[in-house]
C-alpha cells in the first residue's frame, strides 16, 4: 500500500514538472519554410520573419547582444563532408576582429549534425558563436547560428541546444 502511494506521488511530481517545463515553450512554424522548432523561453523575439521571397528567420534573446539566432539553408553536393562545409563557413569568419576558432562536436537531435564554436570581438567586447550544422538530406544542410556576448551565450547554452535539438523538417518535407 505504501509503495503504491509513493509511486503515485513520484508520478504526480514528474507530471507536474513536465507540465511546468512545457509552459514556456513556443513552437515556431511558418508556411514559408519547411522546418519547425521549439523556443524554450518567452524571451526569444522574432526580428526577421520568413516570406515567400526570403526563407530567412531571425530571433534575438532579450537583446541582440545577448543572443542572435539566424537560420540559413545550404545546398550541398551529396558527397560533401561536414568538415568541408564547416571550413567554408569558417572562411567567412576569418576576417572578423579577434576571431579564434573553437572546437567541433557531434550533435544529435531531430536532425543530426555537427556544432562549431568560435570566439571574436565586437566593439571591444568578447563575443562567441555556436553554429549547428544539421543535415536535412544528402544535399541540404540547415545552419542554426547563435552569436552573442560570450558570457551570456554560455549561460543560455541549454536553450541553444534545445532549439537545435528540436529543429526538424515538417511532415512531408
Amino acid at each position: 500500500m505504501q509503495v503504491t502511494k509513493l509511486s503515485f506521488s513520484v508520478l504526480t511530481g514528474i507530471t507536474f514538472f513536465l507540465a511546468i517545463s512545457a509552459i514556456g515553450q513556443t513552437k515556431f512554424s511558418n508556411p514559408n519554410v519547411e522546418y519547425e522548432f521549439m523556443l524554450p523561453d518567452e524571451d526569444w523575439t522574432m526580428v526577421v520573419k520568413p516570406s515567400e521571397y526570403s526563407p530567412n528567420v531571425e530571433y534575438i534573446y532579450k537583446d541582440k547582444q545577448d543572443a542572435h539566432l539566424q537560420i540559413r539553408k545550404i545546398e550541398t553536393k551529396s558527397d560533401d563532408l561536414f568538415s568541408d562545409i564547416i571550413r567554408d563557413e569558417e572562411q567567412k569568419l576569418q576576417f572578423v576582429p579577434g576571431y579564434v576558432a573553437g572546437k567541433e562536436e557531434n550533435f544529435r537531435g531531430a536532425l543530426d549534425g555537427r556544432v562549431f564554436n568560435f570566439e571574436f570581438v565586437r566593439s571591444g567586447r568578447p563575443m562567441s558563436g555556436r553554429f549547428y550544422f544539421l543535415r536535412a538530406n544528402s544535399t541540404k544542410i540547415y545552419v542554426v547560428r547563435f552569436q552573442g556576448l560570450k558570457d551570456k551565450l554560455r549561460l543560455i547554452r541549454n536553450q541553444t541546444d534545445s532549439i537545435a535539438r528540436t529543429f526538424s523538417l515538417k511532415d512531408g518535407q
